[in-house]
């Protein structure tokens, strides 16, 4: 007896609920009620999502730049000296010190003129960072120059030239930014890092500065 009445329970609630459905479909109240996704609002299929980076673009960085839909606006660029670049239909960006995320806003705001609509989504990538240049010179392993993807400090950049040789003062470590009148230099003392029981205090006062393209780094 209760398993018949809990099938005709089950049969009335399946009923009722094909005839709301029934009477939602064929009420214009109803239906307007169901709010229902337009195409705008549904991203097509392998949109890509935005671009988070903390980079920032040098001259002579590769960017591909590369707007969603629009193949005859898909670009590989390099930065140029005077940091700038141009892009088709926008005409010449100055990108330099300027993040991807940021590129690619300028790059929609260009392009805004020339869309009815919204304006298709832009990505803008670094494929090469070759501006992210430095060079370690002096009492190293390995001296050169060197090319990264992200920012490194001193203490890193010495990593990457193999570290100080046996003989190097690490305490008159010399960073030179720039070149001419403009150049700037900082004295870098980092021996005390290197002895047992190094504090705090000593990794702030050895002024770990991060390296920028162009640096020059000298161990004496």
């Amino acid at each position: 007896m209760e398993k018949s009445f809990m099938l005709g329970r089950v049969t009335l609630q399946t009923l009722f609920a094909m005839c709301f459905a029934f009477v939602a479909l064929g009420s214009p109240a109803l239906a307007q009620g169901v709010p229902q996704p337009t195409e705008a609002q549904v991203p097509p299929a392998g949109t890509p999502t935005p671009s988070v980076s903390s980079y920032r673009i040098n001259p002579g960085d590769q960017l591909e730049i590369y707007v969603w839909g629009e193949e005859r606006l898909q670009r590989e660029l390099t930065v140029l000296p005077d940091g700038t670049l141009a892009f088709p239909l926008v005409g010449q960006l100055q990108v330099a010190g300027r993040l991807p995320q940021e590129v690619e806003r300028m790059v929609s705001a260009g392009l805004r003129d020339q869309y009815r609509g919204e304006v298709p989504f832009v990505t803008v990538s670094v494929k090469a960072p070759t501006g992210m240049r430095y060079s370690v010179l002096g009492k190293v392993k390995s001296p050169g120059t060197f090319t990264t993807i992200q920012y490194v400090n001193v203490l890193e950049a010495l990593s990457q030239a193999g570290g100080a040789d046996d003989f190097a003062n690490l305490d008159n470590v010399l960073l030179i930014r720039g070149t001419g009148p403009a150049s700037r230099s900082f004295q870098i003392r980092l021996a005390r890092l290197f002895k047992a029981g190094a504090s705090e205090q000593s990794v702030r006062n050895a002024g770990i500065v991060r390296v920028e393209p162009g640096d020059v780094i000298i161990v004496p």
